[in-house]
């Protein structure tokens, strides 16, 4: 007999399964057979249950699949699910559900609206900077050549960062903060 994984037996411990590799209940598969073997004359569909199993899968895939694979999402969610400091389910009565459900609502609609209210200033501001970049297009009187320079790209990527960031961005900040002396070194 083979040896549990470790990670097996502490998940095991965890949901205080048993360590044995036989299993706690019947198979179904081991139930039909022994339910058909007590027939005395066996019929035609009783032989063919007794020789081949059942599989949903063809049997060339189920060759080379091999023995399928515990998917890890899966054993974390059961882990979390079962785990002994996980909090039971809320279960209400009927008018504490229903009194759940209208203050869950009644939030869902706000936080709703304060998303849309947000969306409208979003929307209002990209238009005021739409309308103020066709003035400048247009109504500058110089042909649009001030409008042209301010949407003029050149050079911003140079250090590979936008100008936007101002700064390297760096996994941790700097140790002295901002220093307000520093100037840029002029190229010559």
């Amino acid at each position: 007999m083979r040896s549990l994984s470790p990670a097996l037996a502490s998940l095991a411990n965890v949901f205080r399964i048993p360590m044995s590799l036989t299993p706690a209940r019947p198979s179904v598969t081991r139930v039909c057979h022994e339910t058909l073997s007590r027939r005395t004359q066996p019929g035609p569909i009783t032989s063919a249950v007794q020789t081949a199993s059942f599989s949903s899968t063809s049997s060339l895939a189920k060759r080379s699949e091999g023995r399928p694979g515990v998917d890890k999402r899966i054993t974390l969610i059961r882990y979390f699910l079962h785990h002994p400091l996980t909090p039971r389910p809320l279960r209400f009565s009927r008018n504490r559900y229903l009194r759940h459900w209208t203050i869950h609502r009644a939030w869902q609609l706000f936080q709703a609206k304060q998303r849309n209210t947000q969306q409208l200033e979003l929307q209002r501001q990209y238009q005021s900077m739409q309308a103020a970049c066709e003035e400048l297009r247009t109504g500058a009187g110089d042909g649009g050549r001030l409008f042209r320079k301010s949407m003029n790209k050149k050079g911003i990527f140079t250090d590979l960062i936008p100008i936007e960031y101002g700064r390297m961005q760096t996994e941790f900040p700097s140790a002295e903060g901002w220093n307000h002396e520093w100037k840029k070194i002029e190229k010559k």
